[in-house]
């Protein structure tokens, strides 16, 4: 009866407040109305409370949430206007994605959002959003990023001074935002900000509470959260000062086109090795065709694997009778690979041998094979993973920095209209 009782009111409500909608924000030629900024001001103020992070002044709060509507908002304004489109199964994915991350099914997964107090078709438009802008940035910057080999060997060198890369960082931030072409009222004011959040930090006052308060950063709502960034993923701005924290230390004030920013280094990790167990593995592969069918196929590895248990070497076989030629050349040999490397039913089947095992004959995707396994070793991929990681870190340090720009731009270059909040 009670939670009748509920629903009814939350029907009754959600009719008073269509028909009391006001707008708060005319952005382009789109608005955003007083329903989705209290919505999502009550979201947040929820997920905060959860983080047990104290809740900013309600004023602050509501003009940081819509901030951040408004940023979305023309960023899928942008993403309409080039045609970037997102279908409904792509969507689907993506949350079944989600669900079984939190080893879910969908109708618990649905349940466990609406019992936070989540309405599921938001979360759901929500996440629409999310990945249009994902797919938004990666048009407009990510796919235009290339990060040569030079690079690379310059980032290692550097980090080899610096420290290694595997260190891992994580981080709060603050900014004290200073518009572009700021006057010296506008500087003075952000620097009275500034002063004002470096005397409550000072005090021993919690640094992510005062982010939630003061900070005009994207993060400011997650207590100022930047999460783990490894060294080559730090910003350009704070590469040189957080190495050099320990734990618990902010940097000095970071002076940048943005404005003032305070860092907190609130946790590190260092990793010096990255070991990977090899397999090394020999095969011989039958190809199926119109000569060939997977019985034949079939019937002719097992004819080859009782040769070799009889005694004859596996890498002549493989040499005279495998269809990939690459391997056969080598008596079979696939050399040392790493998880990952094989196709998911040949990596089953190798994993579940011990050293010189033949494997049953079996089909996969390329084929009917036969593996003997020939040793297994755990070997210190530092240098690869290193490489691998440098691309992957200059990438995504490259785009962070060049989305920020153009969302500053997008966002300065667009027509917004503020109502009475």
């Amino acid at each position: 009866m009670i939670k009748i009782l509920c629903l009814s009111l939350l029907i009754v409500t959600s009719a008073w407040a269509q028909t009391m909608d006001r707008i708060v924000a005319v952005v382009e030629d789109e608005v955003l109305f007083e329903s989705e900024l209290r919505d999502m001001v009550q979201t947040i103020s929820l997920q905060l409370k959860k983080r047990q992070v104290a809740l900013p002044p309600q004023d602050v709060l509501r003009t940081q949430v819509l901030e951040r509507l408004i940023t979305k908002k023309v960023q899928i304004i942008t993403a309409a206007r080039m045609g970037i489109k997102l279908d409904e199964d792509d969507l689907n994915d993506s949350i079944k994605g989600i669900a079984q991350n939190n080893n879910m099914s969908m109708s618990q997964f649905r349940d466990a959002i609406e019992a936070d107090g989540y309405g599921y078709d938001t979360f759901r438009e929500t996440i629409r959003g999310d990945m249009i802008i994902s797919r938004l940035h990666k048009v407009l910057v990510g796919d235009k990023i290339i990060v040569s080999e030079r690079e690379i060997d310059t980032f290692l060198a550097t980090q080899e001074v610096q420290g290694g890369i595997e260190d891992a960082y994580y981080l709060l931030h603050i900014l004290i935002s200073v518009p572009e072409a700021a006057s010296p009222k506008q500087v003075q004011a952000a620097q009275k900000k500034l002063k004002k959040v470096k005397l409550l930090i000072s005090e021993g006052g919690d640094f992510s509470e005062i982010a939630s308060g003061y900070s005009d950063g994207q993060n400011a709502l997650e207590g100022g959260e930047l999460g783990w960034r490894t060294q080559g993923e730090l910003p350009s701005l704070f590469v040189n000062q957080v190495p050099k924290l320990a734990v618990s230390e902010v940097t000095e004030v970071i002076r940048s086109a943005s404005g003032f920013h305070l860092v907190k280094l609130a946790d590190k990790n260092s990793q010096e090795t990255y070991m990977v167990k090899q397999t090394s593995a020999s095969h011989i592969l039958i190809n199926t065709n119109d000569l060939v069918s997977d019985e034949d196929a079939k019937n002719r590895l097992q004819s080859l694997r009782l040769r070799v248990e009889k005694g004859q070497e596996f890498s002549e076989l493989a040499r005279a009778h495998s269809d990939d030629m690459v391997s056969a050349l080598r008596g079979g040999s696939l050399g040392w690979s790493s998880p990952g490397t094989m196709v998911p039913e040949f990596e089953q089947r190798m994993n579940a041998l011990a050293k010189n095992e033949m494997s049953e004959v079996f089909k996969s995707r390329f084929g009917w094979h036969l593996i003997l396994l020939n040793d297994r070793r755990e070997q210190n991929m530092a240098d690869e993973y290193k490489r691998s990681k440098a691309r992957e870190q200059i990438h995504s340090r490259r785009k962070s920095e060049e989305v920020d720009t153009w969302l500053r731009d997008l966002r300065d270059s667009s027509y917004v209209e503020y109502r009475d909040l």
